[in-house]
Protein backbone atom coordinates (compact mmCIF):
# COMPACT_ATOMS: atom_id res chain seq x y z
CA UNK A 1 0.00 0.00 0.00
CA UNK A 2 1.17 3.29 -0.82
CA UNK A 3 2.00 6.12 1.28
CA UNK A 4 -0.28 8.53 -0.58
CA UNK A 5 -3.30 5.51 -0.38
CA UNK A 6 -2.61 5.42 3.26
CA UNK A 7 -2.97 9.36 4.09
CA UNK A 8 -5.97 9.32 1.62
CA UNK A 9 -7.61 6.82 4.47
CA UNK A 10 -6.43 8.76 7.22
CA UNK A 11 -7.90 11.70 5.77
CA UNK A 12 -11.17 9.85 6.24
CA UNK A 13 -11.09 9.32 10.25
CA UNK A 14 -10.46 11.55 13.30
CA UNK A 15 -7.17 11.83 14.49
CA UNK A 16 -6.12 8.60 16.22
CA UNK A 17 -8.29 6.48 15.14
CA UNK A 18 -5.75 4.51 12.77
CA UNK A 19 -2.36 2.62 13.15
CA UNK A 20 0.12 1.87 11.12
CA UNK A 21 3.26 0.97 12.89
CA UNK A 22 3.95 -2.83 13.17
CA UNK A 23 4.32 -3.05 16.74
CA UNK A 24 0.97 -0.97 17.37
CA UNK A 25 -0.95 -2.94 14.71
CA UNK A 26 0.70 -6.92 15.90
CA UNK A 27 -2.14 -7.13 18.94
CA UNK A 28 -4.63 -6.86 16.14
CA UNK A 29 -3.34 -9.41 14.19
CA UNK A 30 -4.89 -12.36 15.23
CA UNK A 31 -7.79 -13.56 17.15
CA UNK A 32 -7.51 -16.42 19.54
CA UNK A 33 -7.63 -19.29 17.03
CA UNK A 34 -4.95 -21.06 15.81
CA UNK A 35 -2.65 -19.05 13.43
CA UNK A 36 -1.32 -20.92 10.14
CA UNK A 37 0.56 -18.39 8.64
CA UNK A 38 0.98 -15.05 11.01
CA UNK A 39 0.11 -11.63 8.78
CA UNK A 40 0.38 -8.39 10.21
CA UNK A 41 -2.34 -5.69 8.79
CA UNK A 42 -1.17 -2.84 7.01
CA UNK A 43 -3.23 -0.87 9.08
CA UNK A 44 -5.70 -0.82 12.10
CA UNK A 45 -8.42 1.53 11.80
CA UNK A 46 -11.44 1.96 14.41
CA UNK A 47 -14.46 3.39 13.20
CA UNK A 48 -17.31 4.95 15.54
CA UNK A 49 -20.10 5.75 13.25
CA UNK A 50 -22.17 4.03 10.24
CA UNK A 51 -20.69 6.92 8.04
CA UNK A 52 -16.98 6.26 9.10
CA UNK A 53 -17.44 2.26 8.25
CA UNK A 54 -18.83 3.41 4.72
CA UNK A 55 -15.88 5.93 3.51
CA UNK A 56 -13.36 3.09 5.14
CA UNK A 57 -15.25 0.72 2.89
CA UNK A 58 -15.14 2.81 0.18
CA UNK A 59 -11.69 3.35 0.18
CA UNK A 60 -10.87 -0.26 -0.10
CA UNK A 61 -13.47 -1.28 -2.72
CA UNK A 62 -11.72 1.70 -4.78
CA UNK A 63 -8.07 0.47 -3.91
CA UNK A 64 -8.73 -3.14 -3.85
CA UNK A 65 -7.22 -3.58 -0.81
CA UNK A 66 -8.89 -6.42 2.13
CA UNK A 67 -10.69 -5.65 5.00
CA UNK A 68 -10.70 -7.84 8.04
CA UNK A 69 -13.45 -6.78 10.50
CA UNK A 70 -13.08 -7.55 13.87
CA UNK A 71 -14.45 -7.08 17.61
CA UNK A 72 -13.06 -8.56 20.75
CA UNK A 73 -11.33 -11.00 19.04
CA UNK A 74 -12.33 -13.76 20.91
CA UNK A 75 -12.91 -15.95 18.21
CA UNK A 76 -11.11 -19.27 18.29
CA UNK A 77 -11.18 -20.40 14.81
CA UNK A 78 -9.02 -17.60 12.82
CA UNK A 79 -11.94 -15.90 11.62
CA UNK A 80 -10.03 -12.74 12.06
CA UNK A 81 -6.67 -13.48 11.64
CA UNK A 82 -5.12 -10.52 9.41
CA UNK A 83 -4.03 -11.27 5.78
CA UNK A 84 -1.69 -9.98 3.33
CA UNK A 85 -2.03 -6.57 2.58
CA UNK A 86 -5.23 -5.96 4.63
CA UNK A 87 -6.25 -3.36 7.29
CA UNK A 88 -8.19 -4.62 10.32
CA UNK A 89 -11.24 -2.68 10.58
CA UNK A 90 -11.96 -2.88 14.23
CA UNK A 91 -15.74 -1.98 15.69
CA UNK A 92 -15.62 -1.75 19.27
CA UNK A 93 -15.88 1.67 19.48
CA UNK A 94 -19.73 1.31 18.36
CA UNK A 95 -20.64 0.31 21.29
CA UNK A 96 -24.18 1.88 22.08
CA UNK A 97 -27.09 0.14 23.17
CA UNK A 98 -29.45 2.48 20.57
CA UNK A 99 -33.03 1.34 21.67
CA UNK A 100 -34.50 -1.74 24.14
CA UNK A 101 -38.25 -1.50 23.40
CA UNK A 102 -39.61 -3.33 26.35
CA UNK A 103 -43.06 -3.57 25.11
CA UNK A 104 -41.60 -5.35 21.68
CA UNK A 105 -39.50 -7.11 23.55
CA UNK A 106 -36.36 -5.94 21.05
CA UNK A 107 -33.22 -4.26 21.21
CA UNK A 108 -31.24 -2.40 19.02
CA UNK A 109 -27.59 -2.14 19.35
CA UNK A 110 -23.93 -1.62 17.30
CA UNK A 111 -21.54 -4.47 16.84
CA UNK A 112 -19.44 -3.41 19.49
CA UNK A 113 -21.89 -3.61 22.41
CA UNK A 114 -20.56 -6.42 24.94
CA UNK A 115 -22.88 -9.31 25.00
CA UNK A 116 -23.24 -9.10 28.95
CA UNK A 117 -23.91 -5.21 28.71
CA UNK A 118 -26.81 -5.91 26.22
CA UNK A 119 -27.73 -8.54 29.24
CA UNK A 120 -27.54 -6.13 31.77
CA UNK A 121 -29.52 -3.73 30.41
CA UNK A 122 -32.16 -5.89 29.06
CA UNK A 123 -32.47 -7.71 32.77
CA UNK A 124 -33.88 -3.70 34.21
CA UNK A 125 -36.65 -4.67 31.91
CA UNK A 126 -37.29 -7.98 32.86
CA UNK A 127 -35.59 -9.60 30.04
CA UNK A 128 -32.68 -11.20 28.76
CA UNK A 129 -30.71 -11.60 25.40
CA UNK A 130 -30.56 -15.50 25.12
CA UNK A 131 -27.34 -16.53 23.49
CA UNK A 132 -24.42 -16.53 25.66
CA UNK A 133 -21.25 -18.22 24.59
CA UNK A 134 -18.84 -18.53 27.55
CA UNK A 135 -16.98 -15.32 26.45
CA UNK A 136 -20.37 -13.54 27.07
CA UNK A 137 -18.04 -10.96 29.75
CA UNK A 138 -15.98 -9.61 26.56
CA UNK A 139 -17.31 -10.91 23.22
CA UNK A 140 -19.08 -8.03 21.29
CA UNK A 141 -22.88 -8.98 20.01
CA UNK A 142 -21.03 -8.19 16.37
CA UNK A 143 -18.51 -10.93 16.80
CA UNK A 144 -21.69 -13.40 17.72
CA UNK A 145 -23.15 -12.41 14.79
CA UNK A 146 -20.26 -13.00 12.64
CA UNK A 147 -19.66 -16.75 13.57
CA UNK A 148 -23.49 -17.46 14.72
CA UNK A 149 -21.77 -18.23 17.97
CA UNK A 150 -23.70 -20.37 19.95
CA UNK A 151 -23.38 -20.54 24.15
CA UNK A 152 -24.65 -22.56 27.38
CA UNK A 153 -28.26 -21.83 26.65
CA UNK A 154 -28.60 -23.20 23.26
CA UNK A 155 -30.22 -26.31 24.43
CA UNK A 156 -33.53 -24.43 24.74
CA UNK A 157 -33.17 -20.69 23.58
CA UNK A 158 -31.06 -21.76 20.29
CA UNK A 159 -27.62 -20.06 18.74
CA UNK A 160 -27.55 -16.05 17.54
CA UNK A 161 -28.82 -16.58 14.22
CA UNK A 162 -32.47 -17.39 16.25
CA UNK A 163 -32.36 -13.93 18.29
CA UNK A 164 -31.51 -11.80 15.67
CA UNK A 165 -34.52 -10.24 13.26
CA UNK A 166 -32.58 -7.32 11.08
CA UNK A 167 -29.57 -6.20 10.57
CA UNK A 168 -27.81 -2.78 9.09
CA UNK A 169 -25.12 -3.78 6.79
CA UNK A 170 -22.05 -2.05 4.73
CA UNK A 171 -21.69 -4.05 1.98
CA UNK A 172 -18.66 -4.40 -0.63
CA UNK A 173 -18.85 -0.93 -2.02
CA UNK A 174 -19.90 0.88 1.02
CA UNK A 175 -23.60 1.14 0.56
CA UNK A 176 -25.90 0.55 3.38
CA UNK A 177 -28.46 -1.62 3.23
CA UNK A 178 -31.00 -2.97 5.85
CA UNK A 179 -32.16 -6.44 5.85
CA UNK A 180 -34.93 -8.72 8.13
CA UNK A 181 -38.19 -6.78 10.21
CA UNK A 182 -39.25 -5.52 13.73
CA UNK A 183 -41.28 -8.33 14.74
CA UNK A 184 -41.29 -11.84 14.97
CA UNK A 185 -42.47 -12.96 12.07
CA UNK A 186 -41.83 -11.53 8.76
CA UNK A 187 -41.53 -14.03 5.46
CA UNK A 188 -40.97 -10.74 2.84
CA UNK A 189 -38.22 -11.73 0.10
CA UNK A 190 -35.20 -13.88 0.88
CA UNK A 191 -34.03 -14.26 4.30
CA UNK A 192 -30.73 -12.30 4.01
CA UNK A 193 -30.48 -11.71 7.49
CA UNK A 194 -29.84 -15.04 8.10
CA UNK A 195 -27.45 -15.29 5.42
CA UNK A 196 -25.49 -12.47 7.13
CA UNK A 197 -25.15 -14.09 10.45
CA UNK A 198 -22.39 -16.49 10.17
CA UNK A 199 -21.17 -15.37 7.21
CA UNK A 200 -18.00 -14.22 9.45
CA UNK A 201 -17.59 -11.03 7.67
CA UNK A 202 -17.35 -12.24 4.20
CA UNK A 203 -20.26 -10.55 2.57
CA UNK A 204 -20.91 -7.25 4.32
CA UNK A 205 -20.07 -5.44 7.66
CA UNK A 206 -22.96 -5.32 10.32
CA UNK A 207 -23.22 -2.15 11.53
CA UNK A 208 -26.42 -2.23 13.39
CA UNK A 209 -28.13 -5.06 14.77
CA UNK A 210 -32.30 -5.69 16.04
CA UNK A 211 -32.01 -8.88 18.37
CA UNK A 212 -34.85 -10.31 20.05
CA UNK A 213 -34.88 -10.62 23.90
CA UNK A 214 -36.83 -12.88 25.87
CA UNK A 215 -38.10 -13.30 29.42
CA UNK A 216 -36.02 -13.88 32.35
CA UNK A 217 -37.00 -16.63 34.04
CA UNK A 218 -39.54 -16.73 36.94
CA UNK A 219 -37.18 -19.22 38.63
CA UNK A 220 -34.24 -21.23 37.88
CA UNK A 221 -33.14 -24.67 39.57
CA UNK A 222 -29.38 -25.89 38.67
CA UNK A 223 -28.93 -29.47 39.45
CA UNK A 224 -24.95 -31.42 39.06
CA UNK A 225 -25.47 -34.57 38.61
CA UNK A 226 -21.89 -36.62 39.08
CA UNK A 227 -21.46 -39.94 37.39
CA UNK A 228 -18.34 -42.63 37.09
CA UNK A 229 -17.53 -41.48 33.51
CA UNK A 230 -18.22 -39.34 30.51
CA UNK A 231 -20.29 -42.24 28.21
CA UNK A 232 -22.88 -42.54 31.55
CA UNK A 233 -23.11 -39.27 31.65
CA UNK A 234 -23.86 -38.85 27.88
CA UNK A 235 -26.32 -41.23 28.78
CA UNK A 236 -28.04 -39.40 30.78
CA UNK A 237 -28.23 -36.82 28.21
CA UNK A 238 -30.09 -38.86 26.25
CA UNK A 239 -32.90 -40.03 29.12
CA UNK A 240 -33.59 -36.58 30.20
CA UNK A 241 -34.44 -36.27 26.14
CA UNK A 242 -36.51 -39.48 26.61
CA UNK A 243 -38.63 -37.73 29.16
CA UNK A 244 -39.34 -34.75 27.63
CA UNK A 245 -38.17 -32.42 29.38
CA UNK A 246 -35.94 -29.52 27.70
CA UNK A 247 -33.40 -27.55 29.90
CA UNK A 248 -32.00 -23.88 29.24
CA UNK A 249 -28.58 -26.03 30.04
CA UNK A 250 -27.53 -29.28 29.82
CA UNK A 251 -23.64 -29.03 29.49
CA UNK A 252 -20.85 -32.04 30.35
CA UNK A 253 -17.57 -32.17 31.71
CA UNK A 254 -15.16 -35.45 31.46
CA UNK A 255 -12.70 -36.08 34.15
CA UNK A 256 -9.58 -34.51 33.07
CA UNK A 257 -11.97 -31.52 32.60
CA UNK A 258 -12.56 -31.35 36.41
CA UNK A 259 -9.33 -31.91 37.33
CA UNK A 260 -7.80 -29.35 34.76
CA UNK A 261 -10.40 -27.04 36.55
CA UNK A 262 -9.88 -28.40 40.09
CA UNK A 263 -6.11 -27.43 39.32
CA UNK A 264 -6.75 -23.77 38.17
CA UNK A 265 -9.42 -23.21 40.74
CA UNK A 266 -9.44 -24.94 43.77
CA UNK A 267 -12.58 -26.76 43.29
CA UNK A 268 -13.05 -29.95 44.34
CA UNK A 269 -15.20 -31.49 41.41
CA UNK A 270 -12.97 -34.56 40.33
CA UNK A 271 -13.23 -35.78 43.50
CA UNK A 272 -17.08 -35.81 43.44
CA UNK A 273 -17.59 -38.58 39.98
CA UNK A 274 -15.52 -38.94 36.99
CA UNK A 275 -17.70 -36.72 34.78
CA UNK A 276 -20.12 -33.79 35.53
CA UNK A 277 -23.72 -33.13 33.84
CA UNK A 278 -24.32 -29.98 34.79
CA UNK A 279 -28.38 -28.78 34.00
CA UNK A 280 -30.05 -26.05 34.83
CA UNK A 281 -33.96 -25.80 34.79
CA UNK A 282 -35.83 -22.49 34.15
CA UNK A 283 -39.16 -20.80 33.86
CA UNK A 284 -42.86 -21.45 35.76
CA UNK A 285 -42.03 -25.10 35.22
CA UNK A 286 -38.36 -25.20 36.99
CA UNK A 287 -39.11 -27.09 39.78
CA UNK A 288 -40.92 -29.64 38.19
CA UNK A 289 -38.74 -29.97 35.67
CA UNK A 290 -35.59 -30.48 37.91
CA UNK A 291 -37.96 -33.51 40.27
CA UNK A 292 -37.99 -35.41 36.37
CA UNK A 293 -34.19 -34.63 35.46
CA UNK A 294 -33.25 -35.81 39.06
CA UNK A 295 -35.40 -38.89 38.85
CA UNK A 296 -34.06 -39.85 35.70
CA UNK A 297 -30.33 -39.06 36.35
CA UNK A 298 -30.62 -40.84 39.53
CA UNK A 299 -32.23 -44.29 38.10
CA UNK A 300 -29.16 -44.26 35.62
CA UNK A 301 -26.59 -43.73 38.82
CA UNK A 302 -25.96 -40.31 38.79
CA UNK A 303 -25.51 -38.86 42.19
CA UNK A 304 -27.44 -35.52 41.81
CA UNK A 305 -27.26 -32.88 43.61
CA UNK A 306 -29.45 -29.44 43.75
CA UNK A 307 -27.29 -26.52 43.95
CA UNK A 308 -27.99 -23.29 46.09
CA UNK A 309 -27.83 -19.50 44.17
CA UNK A 310 -24.10 -19.28 45.05
CA UNK A 311 -22.96 -22.89 44.30
CA UNK A 312 -24.76 -22.67 41.08
CA UNK A 313 -23.60 -19.18 39.61
CA UNK A 314 -19.82 -20.85 40.83
CA UNK A 315 -20.41 -24.13 38.59
CA UNK A 316 -21.52 -22.18 35.63
CA UNK A 317 -18.88 -19.49 35.56
CA UNK A 318 -16.46 -23.13 35.77
CA UNK A 319 -17.78 -24.29 33.37
CA UNK A 320 -17.13 -21.37 30.83
CA UNK A 321 -13.38 -21.51 31.60
CA UNK A 322 -13.28 -25.16 30.98
CA UNK A 323 -11.33 -24.43 27.82
CA UNK A 324 -8.57 -23.67 29.94
CA UNK A 325 -5.86 -21.10 29.75
CA UNK A 326 -2.97 -21.49 26.68
CA UNK A 327 0.12 -23.04 29.02
CA UNK A 328 3.67 -23.14 27.90
CA UNK A 329 4.67 -26.49 27.98
CA UNK A 330 1.54 -27.81 26.07
CA UNK A 331 0.98 -27.98 22.41
CA UNK A 332 -3.08 -28.25 22.41
CA UNK A 333 -5.68 -28.26 19.68
CA UNK A 334 -9.41 -28.07 20.50
CA UNK A 335 -12.62 -28.48 18.55
CA UNK A 336 -16.40 -27.61 17.99
CA UNK A 337 -18.09 -30.44 16.48
CA UNK A 338 -21.44 -31.35 16.57
CA UNK A 339 -23.22 -34.60 16.43
CA UNK A 340 -26.93 -36.06 16.46
CA UNK A 341 -27.58 -36.77 20.44
CA UNK A 342 -28.39 -40.35 19.62
CA UNK A 343 -24.58 -40.44 18.71
CA UNK A 344 -23.15 -38.95 21.79
CA UNK A 345 -22.57 -41.50 23.74
CA UNK A 346 -21.06 -43.25 20.66
CA UNK A 347 -18.95 -41.08 19.24
CA UNK A 348 -17.22 -39.83 23.01
CA UNK A 349 -15.93 -43.51 22.95
CA UNK A 350 -14.63 -43.16 19.87
CA UNK A 351 -12.95 -40.06 20.83
CA UNK A 352 -11.58 -42.03 23.39
CA UNK A 353 -10.13 -44.49 21.08
CA UNK A 354 -8.53 -42.13 18.62
CA UNK A 355 -6.29 -40.02 21.62
CA UNK A 356 -5.42 -43.99 22.59
CA UNK A 357 -4.51 -44.93 19.43
CA UNK A 358 -2.18 -41.40 18.59
CA UNK A 359 -0.72 -41.00 22.03
CA UNK A 360 -2.58 -37.61 23.15
CA UNK A 361 -4.30 -36.81 25.81
CA UNK A 362 -7.77 -35.87 25.48
CA UNK A 363 -10.76 -33.74 27.59
CA UNK A 364 -14.25 -33.39 26.10
CA UNK A 365 -16.60 -30.61 27.13
CA UNK A 366 -20.34 -30.30 25.74
CA UNK A 367 -23.15 -28.29 24.98
CA UNK A 368 -24.43 -31.91 25.65
CA UNK A 369 -28.23 -30.34 25.13
CA UNK A 370 -28.01 -29.90 21.53
CA UNK A 371 -24.89 -32.08 20.55
CA UNK A 372 -22.17 -29.91 20.39
CA UNK A 373 -18.85 -31.30 21.81
CA UNK A 374 -15.33 -29.18 22.35
CA UNK A 375 -13.00 -32.06 22.37
CA UNK A 376 -9.37 -31.23 23.02
CA UNK A 377 -6.33 -33.17 22.49
CA UNK A 378 -2.64 -32.23 23.98
CA UNK A 379 0.66 -33.52 24.25
CA UNK A 380 3.86 -32.70 25.80
CA UNK A 381 6.13 -29.66 24.04
CA UNK A 382 8.49 -32.10 25.16
CA UNK A 383 7.32 -34.20 22.36
CA UNK A 384 7.99 -31.33 19.37
CA UNK A 385 7.37 -32.04 15.54
CA UNK A 386 5.80 -35.65 16.58
CA UNK A 387 3.98 -34.80 19.14
CA UNK A 388 2.35 -32.23 17.18
CA UNK A 389 1.85 -34.52 14.01
CA UNK A 390 -0.07 -37.07 16.30
CA UNK A 391 -2.09 -34.10 17.59
CA UNK A 392 -3.11 -33.38 14.01
CA UNK A 393 -3.64 -36.91 13.12
CA UNK A 394 -6.10 -37.14 15.87
CA UNK A 395 -7.97 -33.80 15.07
CA UNK A 396 -8.42 -35.03 11.37
CA UNK A 397 -9.87 -38.29 12.40
CA UNK A 398 -12.15 -37.29 15.35
CA UNK A 399 -13.91 -34.93 12.74
CA UNK A 400 -14.17 -37.28 10.26
CA UNK A 401 -15.67 -39.47 12.59
CA UNK A 402 -18.15 -36.67 13.75
CA UNK A 403 -19.16 -36.24 9.83
CA UNK A 404 -19.61 -40.02 9.70
CA UNK A 405 -22.32 -40.36 12.07
CA UNK A 406 -24.41 -37.43 10.69
CA UNK A 407 -22.32 -34.19 12.20
CA UNK A 408 -20.75 -31.43 11.33
CA UNK A 409 -17.28 -29.70 11.16
CA UNK A 410 -18.26 -26.72 13.71
CA UNK A 411 -21.66 -26.18 15.99
CA UNK A 412 -20.91 -22.60 16.62
CA UNK A 413 -17.10 -21.35 16.25
CA UNK A 414 -17.52 -20.52 12.70
CA UNK A 415 -15.20 -22.12 10.05
CA UNK A 416 -12.56 -18.93 9.64
CA UNK A 417 -9.17 -20.05 8.13
CA UNK A 418 -8.44 -22.70 10.43
CA UNK A 419 -11.09 -25.43 9.63
CA UNK A 420 -11.02 -24.66 5.88
CA UNK A 421 -9.05 -27.89 4.75
CA UNK A 422 -12.41 -29.34 6.99
CA UNK A 423 -15.18 -27.70 4.61
CA UNK A 424 -14.82 -29.84 1.88
CA UNK A 425 -15.72 -33.38 3.57
CA UNK A 426 -18.68 -32.41 5.01
CA UNK A 427 -19.93 -30.00 2.02
CA UNK A 428 -20.42 -31.14 -1.61
CA UNK A 429 -18.42 -29.42 -4.55
CA UNK A 430 -21.56 -27.97 -6.26
CA UNK A 431 -22.56 -26.41 -2.70
CA UNK A 432 -19.39 -25.15 -2.09
CA UNK A 433 -19.56 -23.32 -5.84
CA UNK A 434 -22.73 -22.00 -4.94
CA UNK A 435 -21.45 -20.40 -1.76
CA UNK A 436 -18.53 -18.97 -4.18
CA UNK A 437 -21.37 -17.63 -6.39
CA UNK A 438 -23.08 -15.83 -3.35
CA UNK A 439 -19.87 -14.17 -2.14
CA UNK A 440 -19.03 -13.00 -5.87
CA UNK A 441 -22.64 -11.27 -6.03
CA UNK A 442 -22.04 -9.14 -2.58
CA UNK A 443 -18.52 -8.88 -2.86
CA UNK A 444 -17.15 -9.23 -6.79
CA UNK A 445 -13.64 -7.31 -6.15
CA UNK A 446 -13.36 -10.39 -3.15
CA UNK A 447 -12.00 -7.13 -0.14
CA UNK A 448 -14.13 -8.66 2.35
CA UNK A 449 -12.21 -11.03 5.00
CA UNK A 450 -10.69 -12.61 2.04
CA UNK A 451 -9.28 -16.80 2.47
CA UNK A 452 -11.80 -17.12 5.42
CA UNK A 453 -15.60 -18.98 6.00
CA UNK A 454 -15.62 -20.18 2.15
CA UNK A 455 -13.31 -22.36 0.35
CA UNK A 456 -11.66 -20.66 -3.28
CA UNK A 457 -12.06 -22.17 -6.08
CA UNK A 458 -9.23 -24.87 -7.14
Amino acid sequence: MTRATMAELAALLPSGAILTEPADVEPYARDQGPVLELRLPDAVVWAETVNQVQQVVRWAHTHRVAVVVRGAGTGVSGGAHATAGCIVLNLERMNRIVDIRPLDEIAVVEPGVINADLNAAAAAHGLMYAPDPASYRISTIGGNVATNAGGLRCAKYGVTRDSILALDVVLADGNLIRTGVQTFKGVAGYDLTSLFVGSEGTLGIVVGITVRLRYLPHSVQTLAAFFPDVQAAAAGVLAVGQARVQPAIMELLDGMTLTALDGAHGSNLRGRGGALLLIQTDGFGADAEATVVRRVLTSLGGTVDAQDAGEAARLIDLRRHSRGDEVDDEFRVGEDVAVPRSQLVHYIAQLERVASDHSVLLKVVAHAGDGNLHPTFWVSTAEGEQGVARLELALDESVRLALAVGGTITGEHGVGQYKLRWLPWEQGEQVLEVQRQIKDVFDPRGILNPGKAITARA
